[in-house]
């Protein structure tokens, strides 16, 4: 007795080993792989959070309610020891501005000197900076080396810095003694540079300065090794010298980078106080106060008094001040590109 022969399967109908393919929809491969797919990026939705999380979590304890603690305190009194707040809504801000004889003479004081450092600071570094990059970047040798002994400023402990300022500038410091003996002595500061009412801010500002060109230096010296050399090439073919090809050609081109130097240094000048506190602070007198210093003074040397509300608020105006900056900053950039 013979059997009729099986009908071989189809490849619509044969499995991938060999088998009969279950004919019910959504039983092949593809459709368990597309099953699978939601269920597996779920998992990895989950092991990413979990892996952001403790940076999350400490973003908000740090940052979210830091800040948001800080901006209530600003309508505030409190000594930072009392059980309670004293809530006094925008008293602490007018008594900043215009109502408390005792604070806002200061403030406004430490606001004009505040203001001379934000003009000074960012123009003087931008002077400086850019000619020793043009200079560093014509260099033939030692670029390397000469390129870290500009940026040494930089990488130096700040203290450690500003105290070997105060050496120098004292009475009977280095540079009173440079005078003296190149016969410039009348030049010199027998109260020393940091003494004399007259010349504290202005030293300040140049200290300020010798800190903030090594950073504005690099990036214009990046700036200038990224510019295209058939463009200078071109200007010097036209007949353009050294002085001309560097601020007519070079300078519009690098204008980007001084935007983000002179905010750069807006920004340490409105809110950095280091300096300020290390060598002077804010003397002789007043006469190098600044907001951040008056700010940090308000908030832990002032006894017991409930003042720490009033720096809270004083803060706030700072950042305000400073996002008001940097939108007007933005907006020239975006006007001139």
């Amino acid at each position: 007795m013979t059997t009729a022969p099986r009908p071989a399967l189809s490849a619509e109908t044969a499995a991938p080993g060999g088998g009969p393919r279950d004919p019910r929809p959504g039983a092949g491969p593809a459709a368990r792989a597309a099953r699978l797919r939601p269920r597996r990026r779920g998992y990895e939705a989950v092991s990413g959070w979990l892996f952001v999380a403790p940076a999350v979590v400490l973003f908000a304890v740090m940052g979210l309610y830091t800040v948001g603690y800080g901006f209530l305190l600003s309508f505030a009194q409190w000594n930072g020891f009392a059980a309670h707040w004293t809530w006094v809504g925008i008293q602490n801000y007018k008594d900043l501005l215009w109502a408390d004889p005792r604070y806002a003479p200061r403030v406004q004081h430490a606001a004009l000197h505040t203001l001379y450092v934000m003009l000074a600071v960012p123009a003087l570094t931008v002077l400086v900076s850019f000619p020793l990059a043009v200079l560093l970047n014509s260099a033939r040798r030692m670029q390397t080396l000469l390129r870290s002994v500009y940026f040494v400023p930089y990488v130096t402990s700040g203290i450690a810095v500003f105290f070997a300022w105060q050496y120098i500038l004292q009475p009977d410091g280095a540079i009173n003694t440079l005078l003296k003996s190149v016969g410039m002595g009348s030049l010199s500061q027998p109260q020393g540079w940091l003494g004399n009412p007259h010349t504290a801010l202005p030293t300040m500002i140049v200290v300020t300065v010798w800190g903030a060109v090594p950073v504005a230096m690099l990036m214009y010296l990046t700036g200038l090794q990224s510019i295209d050399r058939s463009v200078l090439e071109a200007a010097q073919l036209d007949g353009a010298g050294w002085w001309r090809t560097n601020f007519s050609v070079v300078w519009p081109l690098v204008r980007p980078i001084t935007a983000i130097v002179v905010l750069l240094n807006l920004r340490d000048s409105l809110q950095g106080f280091q300096t300020f506190l290390v060598m002077t602070n804010g003397g002789p007198g007043d006469h190098t106060n600044v907001l951040g210093l008056e700010a940090y003074r308000l908030a832990f040397l002032m006894d017991l008094d409930p003042t720490l509300g009033l720096a809270s608020a004083l803060g706030w105006l700072l950042f305000a001040a400073a996002l008001v900056i940097a939108l007007i900053n933005l907006r020239v950039l975006r006007s001139r590109t």
